[in-house]
């Protein structure tokens, strides 16, 4: 096609770009009705043809001015026929292959830009550009409902052009507006960012959803459960001096089914949880050992627990076996409805029934006097065999021997 020197009018040079844009590295490869006219007449399209589509159409319906204006561009894309009806693509400007390479120059000579008036036109955006730098294409990015986001991506014809076009400091602002201008590559590092930032909220968000459904599950059994075992908490106090564990069980053994001992000894006070009701048992017991209902001729305060009080002290004997069991809430509350437990079986029957076991605060199932003697052992295998242990901890008498 021969260049001219006229200069374009502002139609013309609209016209112009337009139907370059249809021809261009971007559009054709992605074109299909523009293709397959293309193997029509070896690439030749008529300008009947051309003017149905809808943005030249809206420009102009008139061909002469669209051989005026391609016979003033100056880019040499397109060539006219010699009767001046039809169009086609400069074989001399072949389309570039669409391989990585490509892809990759055609992101280094991309900008991205936001902050639009969602009401801008592509003709706005083309006028603000011009003089800008040697622009190939413009890319106004969309909803899923066709609507312009106000963002766009311009391609530059080269490279360099596009990071000339990054250190102008008259693309700041559009209509008032600050614009954010990127290149395509910190554009995508920032939405990869984004998105990463994005993925970490989401999972802390449904991490923190899913810890409070579980609370509010396990509030929820634990009102529940505390219900369940109303009237079953029995408070002590009083000197307590050498009294153990094993000591309350006696003194409830065929009047009630102890199933947590909470005290240690030398406390002055304590709780016992009963497998049934403890208002029952206590009564048995007083009829059976008398109505002050000593033990080991200590006198006690006995109080049955009800209220806010029973349900605090329920709590925290959950939270001890919780924490001896070393288990899900869920299996712990089981131990305490009566299920069976790591260590044997709680008021179910089976082969533990009738054994006695003693529970407190650390889950010790042996009484005191057992741990006594446990920890005693070592030191009686040192006295009868000196060899037993380290050098170090062999006793020895006063003579030496």
């Amino acid at each position: 096609m021969a260049e001219s020197q006229e200069e374009m009018s502002p139609l013309e040079a609209k016209v112009a770009r337009q139907i370059e844009y249809y021809f261009g590295d971007h559009n054709l490869p992605r074109d299909r009705f523009l293709k397959e006219q293309l193997q029509v007449d070896d690439g030749w399209v008529t300008l009947e043809t051309m003017l149905k589509f809808n943005r030249l159409k809206s420009l102009t319906t008139d061909s002469s001015v669209l051989i005026a204006a391609l016979e003033k561009s100056k880019t040499g894309l397109l060539e006219i026929s010699e009767d001046k009806t039809k169009i086609r693509r400069s074989p001399s400007k072949p389309l570039p292959e669409q391989n990585d390479e490509y892809k990759d120059a055609l992101k280094h000579k991309s900008v991205y830009m936001a902050s639009f008036p969602l009401e801008t036109s592509l003709d706005e955006i083309q006028d603000w550009l011009n003089g800008k730098g040697s622009v190939e294409n413009i890319q106004m990015r969309r909803n899923l409902q066709r609507q312009f986001k106000g963002s766009v991506f311009i391609c530059f014809d080269t490279e360099e052009s596009a990071k000339q076009f990054l250190e102008r400091t008259d693309i700041k602002s559009f209509k008032d507006n600050e614009m954010l201008v990127l290149s395509r590559e910190a554009y995508h590092a920032k939405k990869a960012e984004e998105k990463k930032q994005f993925k970490a909220e989401t999972k802390a968000k449904v991490k923190q959803e899913k810890e409070q459904q579980q609370k509010h599950a396990e509030k929820k059994e634990m009102d529940l459960l505390l219900d369940e075992q109303s009237g079953r908490l029995l408070k002590f106090s009083g000197e307590l001096e050498g009294v153990s564990r094993e000591d309350f069980h006696e003194l409830f053994s065929g009047h009630g089914n102890i199933k947590w001992v909470d005290f240690t000894r030398g406390a002055k006070e304590g709780t016992l949880l009963f497998d049934g009701k403890a208002q029952e048992a206590f009564d048995k017991a007083k009829t059976a050992h008398g109505e002050e209902l000593k033990i080991n001729d200590n006198t006690v305060t006995w109080q049955l627990l009800e209220g806010d009080e029973e349900k605090d002290v329920m709590k925290k004997i959950i939270e001890a076996q919780q924490g001896s069991f070393s288990r899900p809430r869920g299996r712990v509350l089981s131990v305490v409805k009566g299920g069976r437990g790591r260590r044997g079986r709680w008021g179910r029957g089976g082969r533990d029934q009738g054994r006695t076991q003693y529970q407190g605060k650390k889950m010790n199932f042996e009484s005191d006097d057992e741990q006594e003697k446990k920890a005693a052992v070592p030191i009686k295998r040192e006295l009868e065999d000196p060899s037993y242990g380290p050098a170090a901890k062999v006793i020895k008498t006063e003579n030496g021997s």
